[in-house]
């Protein structure tokens, strides 16, 4: 697909986005692997790791590629994204596992479907 069928702007705001995203998994992993150190539990330190993240790609795609306020009604929405990327992301893993005994092949299938569908939700919807 050409990029001049895109509006002016979409491709390096989807660029900042998925910026945002990686960092979110650097907060992820990083906190994760820190609640584990001091905690021991790994369920624990995960959820640590996860909500830790999900606070900072909220607030870091609300601010640089959205450039809107963080409001209640936007982070409710927001929420509604992850939890509908969860569910492409649980239907892909199991998908590929049932097919192709390949759980880690549907989770990086679902990476672009979910990049792609969290980047068009948020820019027409929880920051608009």
């Amino acid at each position: 697909m050409s990029l001049r069928l895109l509006p002016a702007g979409v491709p390096r705001q989807f660029a900042v986005f998925v910026v945002g995203g990686l960092l979110s998994a650097g907060v992820d992993i990083g906190c994760m692997m820190l609640a584990l150190k001091r905690i021991g539990d790994p369920v624990l330190a995960a959820t640590v790791g996860f909500v830790a993240s999900l606070s900072v790609n909220y607030l870091f795609h609300a601010k640089l590629p959205f450039a809107t306020k963080t409001t209640a009604a936007s982070a409710a929405k927001y929420l509604s994204i992850v939890g509908i990327n969860y569910l492409i992301t649980v239907v892909m893993v199991s998908a590929a596992d049932h097919m192709f005994a390949s759980p880690l092949g549907g989770k990086l299938a679902s990476l672009p479907v979910v990049a792609v569908t969290g980047f068009v939700l948020s820019r027409k919807w929880a920051f608009r």
